[in-house]
């Protein structure tokens, strides 16, 4: 089985609330895609220096944003995890000369599990993540992106999760973000907040 390879811009967190196109996309376009052994997704809402993939058994559900209804931090999307597929992903990343580690507890970040909640209710399938390194721009990327095509042809459905614009502080008349620096904890853990 070979899968294709999607980006989706995955909206607001809030986007399984709304009655919006993106939503009804989103909910038809996973019942047109022949059904995946295991869906890895890149994440922009998980940035670290250098690669690292998820390997959990079941995935927590991360609600990284602040300001929303109730009702959103009450949702979970409890998929499996897929921890012999992100050893798959290292031995790739190994074997293209790319530095990268595992992550035992992580969970999904809401770049993963809102689109994942409309196109996949059922939480059955197994779900990995990967992160992304935007200081190492998009040739970086690339090797990534070229070293793991191989999980197309095992059935993996890869997907890259962000949105084309997506400062918010920007958005809000906030003010620009301050970002910890690389390395931080909070980069390392994921926390991004919207």
């Amino acid at each position: 089985m070979t899968m294709r390879s999607l980006f989706l811009s995955h909206g607001a967190p809030t986007l399984p609330l709304t009655d919006t196109p993106a939503r009804t996309f989103l909910s038809q376009i996973g019942h047109t895609l022949e059904r995946p052994k295991v869906i890895l997704v890149v994440s922009a809402h998980w940035e670290t220096a250098s690669p690292m993939v998820n390997a959990v058994d079941r995935n927590d559900t991360i609600h990284d944003f602040y300001g929303f209804p109730r009702t959103l931090y009450d949702m979970r999307y409890p998929a499996p995890g897929s921890p012999s597929v992100a050893t798959r992903v290292s031995e790739l990343l190994h074997a293209a000369g790319l530095d990268h580690t595992i992550d035992r507890r992580r969970g999904l970040d809401h770049g993963a599990w809102v689109p994942l909640l409309l196109m996949y209710p059922q939480a059955d399938i197994p779900v990995l993540q990967l992160s992304v390194q935007p200081h190492l721009g998009p040739l970086h990327h690339l090797r990534v992106g070229h070293a793991l095509a191989p999980l197309l042809q095992e059935g993996v459905l890869i997907i890259g999760s962000g949105s084309f614009t997506h400062d918010l502080s920007e958005f809000r008349d906030h003010g620009p973000t301050i970002r910890p620096p690389l390395g931080s904890t909070a980069l390392q853990t994921g926390s991004t907040q919207h």
